[in-house]
């Protein structure tokens, strides 16, 4: 049995974009294309393509991937390495989940943060090689320096406005608001000024990344715990505002 790229990316809740993207970089080619140039993925495709979220789910940039899936190990001796890493990334967020409890617990509280408890679960490094990739070393190494620059109450500042946006653009979304809409238009500004303290991207720049919160499974489940529609919202609204503002 086969799949069209449509069906496939409906399945798996990503784009046609992002498995021809794929396919043009040698990571997950269609195991054939039709006369008509529509591309199918068989049971084998398939079985790559869960591989490959799995190692996207882990953290990993998609050269590491490549590199992963191109030793070509015994397929169940993989999935079992593959289930191993993800029980510990469920260890590690199980950690932050505490740690975000006990800040929580220590703020209503009007405590002091502990240094040894407060970061448990955090791992910046495990999108280094990714950002790198992406945007660049610089970029990368100037984001580290602003962050570490916060202090733990810049820190909370920055976290509780991408806080608030994302709840905004959550109900602008349930109500049916419009990517233009004025105060949809606010949001996605103070969005921009969010993401401008690391790095300011232009126009060009700044509808990329919002495009990948809809592309990129992470940054829509971030979204998209917000409410429904909350992603595709904020990358509709940031394109519309990259050509109006920043062009």
């Amino acid at each position: 049995m086969e799949w069209t790229i449509h069906q496939v990316a409906r399945a798996t809740g990503t784009t046609s974009r992002t498995l021809r993207h794929y396919a043009d970089i040698g990571l997950l080619a269609p195991s054939r294309v039709g006369a008509n140039g529509y591309r199918y993925y068989d049971d084998a495709a398939l079985r790559r393509y869960q591989r490959i979220l799995l190692l996207r789910e882990l953290g990993l940039g998609l050269a590491a991937i490549a590199g992963v899936l191109d030793e070509r190990t015994d397929a169940v001796q993989a999935l079992r390495a593959h289930a191993e890493l993800l029980e510990q990334e469920a260890a590690r967020l199980d950690r932050l989940a505490a740690s975000v409890r006990e800040t929580v617990r220590r703020t209503e509280q009007g405590e002091e943060l502990d240094v040894t408890t407060s970061f448990e679960g955090f791992d910046a490094s495990r999108y280094e090689e990714e950002v790198v990739q992406r945007w660049g070393r610089e970029a990368h190494d100037d984001a580290q320096r602003t962050w570490r620059g916060l202090g733990e109450d810049g820190r909370a500042a920055h976290g509780a406005e991408a806080d608030a946006i994302g709840r905004g653009l959550a109900a602008a979304a349930a109500r049916g608001a419009a990517p233009g809409d004025e105060d949809v238009q606010e949001l996605v500004r103070r969005h921009h000024a969010w993401v401008s303290l690391f790095w300011t991207p232009g126009a060009e720049q700044y509808r990329v990344l919002t495009a990948t919160y809809v592309e990129d499974e992470r940054f829509r489940a971030t979204y998209e715990a917000y409410g429904p529609g909350t992603a595709q919202l904020l990358s509709d609204a940031a394109a519309l505002f990259a050509e109006r503002e920043l062009a």
